[in-house]
């Protein structure tokens, strides 16, 4: 039976592809690329291309901070796309985080939901990455724990495991009373269902309507979320409402 909204006291978000429009912020990132090779590349081939390699770098070295791994995908998604690249192309593609841009309803819809619930990140990026992107979404979280602190990139089970031991110890929250919030599948809802927790998809690519993947992996068998919306502003109003 799926939990009322109203039931939880913690909402962990996913940042980039929920709250910061990572998809727009690759694109755009890789135009100094495409445009150096004068190539047509479609965007949604870029970006599926870029969905494989960055999990293909995050698991081989899950040590590395995130601007190192995307300057390691960009190299490599050049060669996958038989494009030229530079080191100084690469560098300003790992160094892009903070130009990605939030999606129009984040900071909005957080200031609401905040004044319901705790606020929690667990992030893929670095501490400096997410800082930056926290000047947009304008809401101060009350805890915000990052690939860095971790050690390894979701979706990793042991992101989730400190996830939960942190606000366990911190807050004194049960794995019953949180809500994950987060539009991949394969980064946030399969671990964090195989974790015990309920989630929400903010299906911002209606995928759940035959959409497409984007920059995140394809999932074989799909995970099940208690609750799917559309938008943040959708995750707000139904809580305003129930």
């Amino acid at each position: 039976m799926t939990s009322s909204l109203l039931d939880y006291e913690v909402l962990t978000f996913d940042c980039y592809g929920t709250l910061i429009d990572w998809e727009a912020g690759i694109w755009t990132a890789l135009q100094p690329l495409l445009v150096a090779n004068d190539a047509g590349i479609e965007r949604s081939e870029a970006l599926a291309a870029y969905g494989e390699l960055e999990y293909e770098q995050e698991t081989l070295t899950p040590d590395l901070l995130y601007p190192e791994i995307l300057t390691r995908v960009h190299r490599d998604l050049a060669t996958r796309l038989g494009l030229t690249t530079t080191d100084a192309l690469d560098r300003a593609f790992g160094s892009s985080v903070p130009d990605w841009p939030e999606f129009p309803d984040s900071a909005r819809a957080l200031s609401d939901l905040a004044e319901r619930y705790r606020l929690v990140i667990l992030s893929n990026v670095d501490r400096r990455g997410f800082a930056a992107s926290n000047q947009r979404l304008g809401v101060v979280f009350d805890a915000v724990y990052t690939a860095e602190d971790i050690g390894s990139y979701k979706p990793d089970s042991a992101n989730f495991d400190y996830l939960l031991g942190r606000l366990e110890k911190t807050f004194g929250i049960r794995p019953e009373e949180i809500l994950h919030v987060a539009q991949s599948l394969f980064h946030d809802h399969a671990p964090a269902k195989a974790a015990g927790l309920d989630t929400a998809w903010i299906d911002r690519q209606r995928l759940s309507e035959n959409g497409d993947w984007g920059a995140t992996k394809p999932v074989d068998e799909r995970p099940q979320p208690d609750h799917v919306f559309f938008s943040l502003a959708g995750l707000a109003e139904a809580v305003e409402s129930t």
